[in-house]
């Protein structure tokens, strides 16, 4: 029977559609070998496309060119439309009279008896849990029946013989396909593991990454938090930051602000403003080189999981994303969806990791007056009077600021940086003509992408995270000021500091943030592609 003759076959003609229905399934499926629309397909390119449809933890690069060399006749390193449409050509019809023969309800459909009856036919060993495993893969909606389309989707990653003519042998090689290459326990229990492994995965490299950054780092980062700690300059004016009220009350309330911050100043001894030049010969007075990383082991111990929850929940949340936009790469999703995913990130490591960066911060402008305590004495005491002051809320004072801080430069941060990552990716891909999959962006252009998205982020959100240090800090030697709350902390810092108070300390806050996600973004690619999470 060839293709024109069982295209007679009614079933088979109202299932496949007229000829021009049959054009566009084809493209729709080529589209899934060619996600980047590039007209060329090559091994590479197959195995990534079934890894993002099917498994992604297939690695078998064998069984991708074997479909690949099918495909191709001409030998020429791709496959181009009409290569696939004459591969088609030449074994739909045994698709087609398979999905027939399995499809003895003759409702244009296959359920999970059809198919289980069909592999028992053909003298099968297998168990029902397998056969839902192995029915669950091919139903990529979910919906409980095998569309003519997903069962020809997904032999297009089995190699059939387009010589063969019994019409079981597409189910066959499915099925071997199946256990060869998926190789499934016997429980049905392995797309759990590997997707958790795979989830993992992303919590790792993001770890990794960020200890790695952070320790190199570190100096900046003491500098920075010295600097939006040292607020000393006498109270300006409080009707510059007060809003506008009625005229019979203005001068009451900023007379009682200017007496209250006026009070507050005097805690300070020394009420000149700190350069950079006085702050760094002051930390190096404190130790030496090890001042300037006061705090760097607590903050290693913090960056782990911070890192990890960032990117980890980063990539749950593009997944989550997708699902609900339709798509089944990340990469596709609507540029929205990637910023809101970086925000949720960024949100999810503040939750996780927020005490702990409280307690760093109260330590390190501690250690300014403590010489007696170091080590971990001055950490456990740090912790003890924290816990005395305010419980375990504590602990999570300025979390509010901090969610408001953090949701946008993560958002911004991550989601310009995968735009940029998309963007370079595109070019390349277009400019060598092969698969976005297949293009591995320099080291330089990954540090080059995640310095400018860390310091445009991080310059956005700079005041925010000023006064969230600030709430974070105060009550200690560095920074005896106290405040009762988000917009209290505002006032007196502007009170004291001018406007440009709010940017303190963003000139080594940019120095540290520009090589800090740059080496970030930099160690999570590279483990991304040593992990093969790509």
């Amino acid at each position: 029977m060839t293709f024109n003759s069982y295209n007679q076959d009614k079933y088979i003609q109202k299932m496949i559609g007229a000829p021009e229905e049959r054009e566009q399934r084809l493209e729709s499926l080529f589209e899934i070998l060619d996600p980047t629309k590039s007209g060329r397909v090559n091994t590479d390119s197959i195995l990534y496309s079934f890894k993002e449809q099917y498994h992604p933890s297939l690695n078998n690069d064998n069984c991708m060119q074997e479909v690949f060399d099918k495909m191709c006749q001409e030998k020429k390193g791709y496959v181009c439309f009409d290569d696939f449409k004459q591969y088609l050509g030449h074994t739909e019809e045994h698709i087609a009279l398979s999905f027939k023969a399995m499809d003895t309800k003759q409702d244009g459909r296959l359920d999970f008896e059809e198919v289980f009856t069909g592999l028992q036919n053909l003298g099968v060993d297998i168990d029902t849990d397998q056969a839902e495993e192995f029915f669950n893969i091919i139903n990529l909606k979910g919906d409980g029946y095998i569309s003519y389309y997903e069962w020809a989707q997904f032999l297009l990653f089995v190699p059939l013989d387009g010589n063969n003519s019994d019409e079981k042998f597409p189910l066959q090689a499915a099925y071997n396909f199946f256990v060869d290459e998926i190789d499934l326990s016997s429980e049905g229990d392995y797309f759990l593991s590997s997707e958790t492994l795979n989830g993992l995965g992303y919590f790792l490299a993001g770890g990794f990454a960020g200890v790695v950054s952070r320790t190199c780092t570190a100096p900046f980062d003491r500098l920075k938090v010295y600097l939006i700690a040292q607020s000393g300059q006498p109270m300006r004016k409080a009707a510059s930051v007060v809003k506008p009220a009625a005229s019979s009350v203005a001068g009451s309330v900023t007379a009682t602000m200017a007496e209250a911050a006026t009070s507050t100043a005097k805690q300070v001894t020394n009420p000149q403003s700190p350069t950079i030049i006085r702050a760094l010969k002051h930390i190096w007075s404190q130790g030496g080189i090890r001042a300037f990383f006061v705090g760097n082991g607590l903050n290693v111990f913090k960056v782990f999981p911070e890192s990890a929850m960032k990117f980890g929940s980063f990539e749950a949340a593009k997944r989550f994303f997708a699902n609900i936009e339709g798509v089944r790469d990340t990469t596709e999703i609507s540029r929205a969806s990637t910023f809101i995913s970086g925000g949720i990130g960024g949100v999810v490591a503040q939750f996780t990791v927020y005490p702990i960066d409280t307690l760093k911060f109260r330590i390190q402008c501690q250690s300014l007056s403590s010489k007696s305590l170091t080590g971990n004495a001055l950490i456990f005491s740090t912790m003890k009077d924290m816990w005395n002051e305010a419980g375990f809320r504590m602990f999570y004072r300025g979390i509010g600021v901090g969610v408001c801080g953090i949701f946008p430069f993560a958002a911004i941060d991550l989601g310009t940086f995968e735009a940029l990552k998309r963007f370079f990716i595109a070019k390349e891909a277009l400019a060598k003509g092969i698969p976005a999959s297949e293009v591995r962006l320099s080291n330089p252009t990954v540090l080059a992408m995640g310095a400018f998205s860390g310091c445009i982020g991080a310059s956005l959100v700079y005041p925010v995270n000023l006064l969230r240090t600030r709430l974070q800090a105060q009550g200690t030697p560095a920074h005896p000021y106290t405040y009762s709350g988000f917009m209290d902390v505002y006032y007196k810092t502007v009170a004291r500091d001018g406007y440009r108070g709010l940017w303190r300390g963003l000139a080594p806050n940019l120095a540290k943030v520009g090589p800090a996600v740059s080496i970030s973004y930099l160690i999570y690619e590279n483990m991304k592609s040593i992990l093969k999470l790509d």
